[in-house]
């Protein structure tokens, strides 16, 4: 509709004050803003108020220039923008458009009345148009199924489309919302764009390395974190890039906290990746903001990006102490709670840990071909670099040695079991304990471990030796019998047997090994 042929309202009773409504971000919620705008007498000035931020105080520069650009008058009065609640930060450019749409309200150029339906986020530019900004999904999955429709930039689409509401609008510009509010003219819900399937390496591709591959299937199965520890070049990044092809694919609930994460960091959104499991890989040098999340406003970590999915740590001695250390709470919490001055925020971080490392500095340990020139402090050095309590939290301790002389000649492919036939039983091994149990083995808590991981009175009595011979602590007693049972699962038994306690004892290496 063309600029000349809006309707004007000018002769309406002029409203001094308009309110409109937005979203802030606060982790991956998305709680309601109340934009008011109160133009009255005085010398021209606009104020912001409300706790804002650099960018919602640059706001007023921007929506100037779009109001003028859309055809309309920018009010030559005293105006103040109100951002409540008082107590809540608010960062980014994404009240733009509500606060363009009270100003104009507030100046009786448009109706205040029916810009109250609606929920508006977008930054404006100085022609007017909207440009995407974060955290779309979440405020989309709110106000599903509330009384407000929302209106976010047509550059959001994708993101938008994943909440499936009819509550949801898209607009290209200022105008163009503008004319949906006081001429009907129709905005379009937002389409989703096209898919692309994430195919990850198949694990028969690896050569050798089967009881490696064992372990890998069985922390795929009961969603165990594990630790291999091997020579340089022996296939540790190629076992743990073939984990998030072995587990079954996300649900809609996991897929919308995972897209929803994604939303709100400092990475754009790929639609594309929807419904794939996440799979991170940090360089060892990454801080520990980076890690668990941080700055100012707070934004997600590796942690929580890799939620429901994986954390690949590859030589993980090289990672800074601090570092390690903050990942124990996650570990056992499945989420981060990053505290400010002026905020406290809540990400999702249930992620899986995938740790590699080499078994001495020089990496050839125990490698007849190579000769390791390390000494026994050295190597003892090195390895207290994952502390204790770490150490505790990882499940499966697995070495990965050197392949024999001619084993790259060879293929696993012949071996008659297809990466397809593993991901369906572990799919079928995930079921019998969801059935049973509700959760995962690896998240079951002392009394599910009570129930369900049950020994014979001999069996018991075998794996209160090892303990105190191996010197293990209490929680790492928990894991060998969630292990147990995981392993019990995949063999498709109801009760955990000898063979399935002595396999899970095997994989606490780190705790037998010594230089």
């Amino acid at each position: 509709m063309p600029k000349s042929k809006w309707p004007q309202v000018r002769d309406n009773p002029v409203m001094t004050v308009a309110t409109t409504y937005s979203s802030a971000e606060l982790g991956i919620d998305a709680p309601l803003v109340i934009v008011e705008a109160d133009v009255s007498s005085g010398l021209p000035q606009t104020l912001i108020v409300g706790l804002p931020e650099t960018a919602v105080r640059e706001s007023k520069d921007r929506v100037k220039a779009a109001i003028v650009s859309s055809g309309f008058e920018f009010p030559l009065q005293r105006i103040t923008v109100n951002l409540a609640p008082a107590d809540l930060p608010k960062s980014s450019g994404r009240y733009d458009l509500a606060i363009a749409l009270s100003i104009l309200a507030a100046s009786g150029q448009i109706p205040g009345g029916k810009i109250e339906m609606f929920e508006l986020l977008g930054e404006l530019s100085l022609t007017g148009s909207l440009r995407a900004v974060r955290g779309v999904l979440p405020a989309a999955l709110r106000s599903k199924g509330g009384r407000r429709r929302l209106i976010v930039p047509f550059a959001n689409s994708d993101e938008a489309a994943l909440a499936q509401s009819n509550h949801v609008l898209v607009a290209n510009t200022l105008g163009s919302v503008v004319a949906h509010l006081i001429a009907d003219e129709p905005l379009v819900s937002p389409i989703p764009g096209k898919r692309t399937t994430r195919s990850f390496p198949p694990l028969t591709d690896v050569i050798g390395q089967a009881a490696a591959k064992r372990a890998l299937c069985i922390a795929a199965a009961g969603g165990h974190n594990m630790l291999m520890i091997g020579p340089p070049g022996t296939g540790k990044t190629m076992l743990a890039s073939r984990l998030p092809g072995l587990v079954p694919d996300m649900d809609l609930e996991e897929s919308l906290e995972v897209a929803s994460v994604a939303s709100v960091s400092r990475h754009s959104f790929d639609y594309r990746q929807w419904g794939q499991r996440p799979f991170r890989s940090p360089h060892h040098t990454a801080s520990a903001i980076a890690m668990v999340g941080g700055s100012s406003p707070p934004k997600p970590g590796e942690i929580s990006l890799a939620h429901h999915g994986v954390l690949f740590l590859d030589e993980v001695p090289e990672y800074s102490r601090q570092v390690l250390e903050v990942l124990r709470q996650p570990l056992e919490s499945g989420e981060i709670w990053i505290s400010r001055a002026a905020v406290q925020v809540r990400y999702p971080a249930s992620f899986q840990l995938i740790a590699a490392m080499n078994p001495c500095p020089c990496g050839y340990y125990g490698d007849e071909r190579h000769r390791c020139e390390c000494t026994a402090e050295r190597i003892h050095r090195y390895r207290s670099r994952l502390s204790g309590p770490l150490l505790d939290r990882i499940d499966l301790h697995v070495e990965v040695p050197p392949l024999p002389p001619g084993t790259l000649l060879q293929s696993t492919k012949k071996s008659g079991v297809s990466d397809k036939q593993i991901r369906q039983h572990i799919r079928l091994t995930r079921d019998r304990m969801i059935n049973r149990q509700g959760i995962l083995n690896s998240k079951l808590q002392s009394p599910g471990v009570d129930k369900f991981c049950r020994l014979s009175n001999k069996d018991q009595q075998f794996l209160d030796q090892s303990v105190t011979r191996l010197g293990i602590s209490t929680r790492g007693y928990f894991k060998i019998l969630k292990v147990a049972r995981t392993i019990a699962d995949l063999a498709d038994v109801k009760s955990i047997d000898t063979p399935h306690l002595l396999e899970a004892i095997g994989y606490r290496r780190m705790d037998r090994l010594s230089p």
